[in-house]
């Protein structure tokens, strides 16, 4: 194994995984600076969420390291990379995969909660989020009360309230519409930036990747130097990509 950069938070090397016979990664390798904000861009299919999951901890690559501050991701136990993503890294994805049973303040404090923080502090910390996503109003509503974008923001309250180092996001705007889209990402974005958390972010729309510092392309597995994705002309993602093919 080689050791990563000392200045990156996450960084992998030559990932490969397939599902079911399907290539999904084809020799992938990145590094992401502490704070900055990546996207990583491409058409559906490119393997986007399968760079994220294997970056998060959520899969395990079949051939390649994956590396969180100088520690091997892709050798820890289950249990431990478990513990990994619920202290150090948040999740966002299209779907916001709430709890139904829980409250709106219940789901955005979950993250705390499982780590044993009292009830109090953690209602606290997820009543401040819920605030800042504009959500504090539906606190006490379960999440089939609310609509799809009040869905979503309720997963970004709860990817941040646990205070992480990495927020990893799969299209996470997907399903709503421009205006509630730009509202999630401005909080979003904002929200990483001024608590200094790294955001991997995962897109196929360009004016989403332009949010972005830098972006890394993707097509068929693999990291490319350019990929055109669809939106206007003036909304391009700064490209740069570290990559072994």
């Amino acid at each position: 194994m080689v050791a990563p950069p000392d200045n990156d938070v996450i960084w992998a090397r030559s990932l490969h995984h397939s599902h079911n016979g399907s290539p999904g990664l084809g020799g992938v390798s990145l590094g992401v600076r502490d704070a900055e904000i990546l996207a990583v861009t491409g058409p559906r299919g490119s393997g986007k969420t399968t760079l994220l999951h294997c970056l998060s901890g959520r899969l395990v690559p079949q051939e390649g390291e994956v590396w969180f501050n100088s520690v091997p991701v892709h050798t820890m136990a289950p249990r431990v990379r478990e513990q990994l993503r619920r202290e150090r890294f948040g999740w966002i994805g299209a779907d916001p995969q709430l709890v139904p049973e829980l409250t709106v303040r219940e789901n955005v404090a979950l993250p705390l909660l499982l780590r044993g923080v009292p009830h109090r502090a953690a209602g606290k910390a997820a009543a401040e989020w819920m605030e800042r996503l504009d959500i504090a109003a539906f606190a006490k509503k379960r999440p089939h009360a609310l609509l799809q974008a009040q869905r979503q923001r309720v997963s970004v309250a709860r990817a941040l309230c646990g205070s992480p180092t990495v927020v990893f996001a799969d299209e996470p705007t997907a399903t709503l519409h421009r205006t509630d889209r730009a509202q999630v990402l401005r909080t979003l974005t904002a929200a990483v930036r001024s608590h200094g958390i790294t955001l991997v972010l995962a897109t196929h729309d360009a004016e989403v990747a332009a949010l972005a510092d830098r972006a890394v392309p993707m097509l068929d597995g693999r990291c490319v130097a350019t990929v055109t994705l669809p939106a206007k002309p003036e909304a391009e993602g700064r490209a740069a990509c570290s990559l072994s093919v």
